[in-house]
């Protein structure tokens, strides 16, 4: 019997130690109907690990740009003084938003194994859909086919998948869209984002 791919409960809820910045905001939320100098400066950011949006605090005089690594853990910080909460898409910058794509392109570059897998060990979530079928732009013909080829021999890459599977939209995208459609808060099935 083949091990599924294992969607994360709440009780395995594992907390960033890293976050890339999205955007800095010095004077603060731009919304926020206060006096600036009762503004607190912000950072938009996203989780390395778990591609969590999270809204943080910087230390006084830190000043930080878009795409640097900044700790997020128990550990003692540098740059970052606390974590507010997290963010849905919607409430991004126009910054955030941009440098959202360009971070999260990176991130599934970088971690291309741990997506592949997902291909590789996903599971029905019932008994008329599997967890396949919550990636956009794939269909049941899609699904049967990853399915069979898996079982011949597991997917090393998204290059293989794309060569594997006939007429298969790129694995890359796909995956980016889904993370997107998780991170708007428009999906309840979580794949790839902690919740």
């Amino acid at each position: 019997m083949e091990e599924g791919y294992q969607m994360q409960s709440p009780e395995q809820r594992v907390r960033e130690e890293k976050a890339i910045v999205l955007d800095f905001l010095p004077h603060g939320d731009p919304l926020d109907s206060r006096p600036s100098h009762k503004k607190t400066p912000l950072v938009q950011a996203i989780g390395v690990s778990h591609l969590v949006l999270l809204e943080l605090v910087p230390k006084r005089d830190v000043f930080l740009q878009p795409l640097a690594e900044v700790y997020i853990g128990e550990g003692k910080r540098d740059q970052i003084h606390h974590i507010v909460g997290r963010l849905t898409v919607d409430k991004l910058t126009a910054t955030g938003k941009n440098t959202l794509d360009f971070v999260l392109h990176d991130i599934i570059k970088k971690n291309e194994a741990r997506f592949v897998e997902f291909f590789n060990k996903s599971q029905p979530l019932t008994t008329r859909m599997h967890s396949l079928e919550l990636l956009p732009g794939l269909g049941k013909k899609h699904m049967w086919e990853l399915i069979e080829k898996r079982e011949e021999k597991p997917f090393e890459s998204f290059a293989d998948i794309k060569a594997r599977v006939k007429l298969m939209p790129d694995p890359e995208k796909i995956v980016m869209r889904r993370i997107l459609l998780e991170l708007s808060g428009a999906e309840k099935h979580r794949v790839f984002v902690d919740v």
